[in-house]
Order: C-alpha cells, then sequence, then structure tokens
C-alpha cells in the first residue's frame, strides 16, 4: 500500500497536465522489452529505428522489464508553461538534473548498466539522457502526439468537471479503482509500501501505461500520480481516434488502403516521395494496421480489419 498525506495546503495546489515525458518513457519502455501496448499494439519502425542512437540506447538500458525502479529525472513534472513550452521544458529540467541527484537516482536501480555508471560519473548522464529522449520523441512519437493529447486534454477536461462539481476527493477516487480516499490520506493499493506527505500534487493522465497507474513521491516538492485515461479503452472500436494517432501522413495513407495499392501510386495520389511512404508504410505495417502481399513483382498494401 502507497499512503500519501494531503493536507489543505496540497489539496489547494492540486492540478492537472499532460505530460510527454511520461508517455515517452513508457513507449520506450514498450520499445526495448518488445511489449504490446493493449490498444496500440507494439512501438513498430520508427521506434526501433531510434534505437540505434547511443543515447536513447543508454535512457533503454534503464528500463528492463523487471525493473522496479524508473528514474525520476526521465519524467520531470508537467511545468507551468504554454502547452507548446512543456516538451522542451522537461528536456532542459533533465538535462539541468544535478550530477548528485543523477547518481543517487542511478544508486536506486537494480543493477545499473556499467555505461551508466561511467556517465554518472563523468557529470554526462543527464544530458546525454535529455538528448536521448529528444531524439527518441522527434523519431518515434512527435508525429502522431497531437493525436494523442487530444485524447489526453479530452480526459483532462472531463477530470476538472468532476473536481469542480463533485470536489476534489470525487476526482481522485475517480482516476482508478484501487485509489481511494478518506478526506486527508491517499491510498493506493500496489504491492509496494511507501508513506509520503507531498507538499503539492500534480494528476497527469498517462496513455502509453494503460491500463496501470503509478505515482512519484520521492521528490515531495514535485509529486505526480499517473492514471490511466478511464476512456482510452474504446480507442480500439474508434477508427477516427486511432487516425489522429498516427499523424496526418500516415492517417491519409491508412485511409486510401481501402482497396490494395502499390507505394508507387500511393507516392503520386499524395504528393510524396516513394522512400517517404515506403517509410511510414512500414510503421503502419509493423503495427499491424495494414497488410502486404506480393503480384508477381509488385507489392500490395491494404488496411487489415483491425482498421476496419
Amino acid at each position: 500500500m502507497i499512503t500519501a498525506h494531503l493536507d489543505a495546503a496540497v489539496l489547494n495546489k492540486v492540478r492537472l497536465a499532460t505530460s510527454p515525458a511520461a508517455e515517452a518513457m513508457a513507449w520506450l519502455f514498450l520499445t526495448v522489452n518488445d511489449h504490446q501496448h493493449p490498444i496500440f499494439g507494439k512501438p513498430g519502425a520508427a521506434a526501433r529505428f531510434a534505437m540505434r542512437d547511443p543515447d536513447v540506447r543508454l535512457v533503454a538500458s534503464t528500463l528492463p522489464s523487471n525493473a522496479n525502479y524508473k528514474m525520476d529525472l526521465l519524467a520531470p513534472l508537467p511545468p507551468l508553461v504554454p502547452p507548446d513550452r512543456v516538451w522542451p521544458t522537461q528536456l532542459e529540467v533533465m538535462a539541468e538534473t544535478s550530477v548528485e541527484d543523477a547518481a543517487s537516482q542511478v544508486a536506486q536501480l537494480d543493477a545499473p548498466p556499467k555505461e551508466v555508471i561511467a556517465a554518472a560519473e563523468a557529470g554526462t548522464l543527464a544530458s546525454r539522457f535529455a538528448n536521448g529522449m529528444s531524439k527518441f520523441w522527434s523519431t518515434a512519437m512527435a508525429d502522431s502526439w497531437p493525436g494523442l493529447k487530444e485524447r489526453l486534454d479530452a480526459d483532462i477536461a472531463a477530470r476538472a468537471r468532476i473536481m469542480a462539481t463533485e470536489g476534489i476527493g470525487s476526482l481522485l477516487t475517480s482516476l482508478h479503482g484501487d485509489i481511494t480516499w478518506d478526506g486527508d490520506t491517499l491510498r493506493i493499493a500496489t504491492p509496494w509500501e511507501q508513506d509520503g506527505r507531498p507538499s503539492d500534487l500534480t494528476v497527469t493522465p498517462v496513455a502509453l501505461t494503460w491500463p496501470r497507474f503509478y505515482i512519484q513521491l520521492g521528490d515531495t516538492e514535485n509529486a505526480v500520480l499517473y492514471y490511466p485515461p478511464p476512456t482510452l479503452g474504446s480507442a480500439n472500436t474508434d477508427p477516427a481516434a486511432m487516425a489522429k494517432l498516427l499523424g496526418q501522413t500516415r492517417a491519409a495513407l491508412l485511409r486510401d488502403l481501402e482497396a490494395p495499392c502499390t507505394t508507387t501510386d500511393l507516392a503520386r495520389r499524395h504528393g510524396l516521395a516513394p522512400a517517404t511512404v515506403s517509410y511510414h508504410l512500414s510503421v503502419l505495417h509493423s503495427s499491424g494496421l495494414i497488410s502486404k502481399s506480393r503480384a508477381k513483382r509488385t507489392v500490395l498494401y491494404q488496411r487489415t480489419d483491425r482498421f476496419q
């Protein structure tokens, strides 16, 4: 059981916010462990391509499937800045993590990789982690973020209505069935034991860890409760919403693949270079959204039942 004692001063500062950093860490975790998201499937070709970068691999080396601890510096508190500055600001916070704080977090890993220990000792870990997360984001997530954020913002609006009409207690208990609130203590049913008294609390929906939730209490001044958006479970039956998550280019190609089509035909119809179309098709195919078949020397692509 995890317990968090929230007095009136903390409740007065509870806020809702999205966290690109938390989503990126979750997607990288699925990538490095070859896991599949219940709704969005496996990360696919773009994420695997990002793993070629040494700094991305450095971050990934701290995220084995059996890890009981993920370094807090990888998911900084969502800052109070304009929406388009949230991710850049989180990267800046990562890069500015002190050498001492980074080393302390490395020490909490179950079996820190030698390269991670070396980077921490050299004082370059924080900057390399920020660079790795930035490159993973630009390669594997930037195109799909607007659609994903739209769904997260919709859920935040729903939680905000609950908080406005029923109070903060109702908001907290609406997040997950294993989260309870008795008026001054938040109790979270988990196999781990932790007791904390945060000085503030940010409540953040995270789609890419769905349907799990977790809480950061290590830094009492930057406590975050991450919850799985309850409405996300309907995304697998909503093709339009799913298309938004793919990004405009991939969504347009996917809509065009009701009938079998070649890379050349798609490139001509959408005004794209064949190599660009080929790259996006590889991502869609790896995600199971399209199939490919061969007719003599021609490769044909078509939407699968997963997106019908």
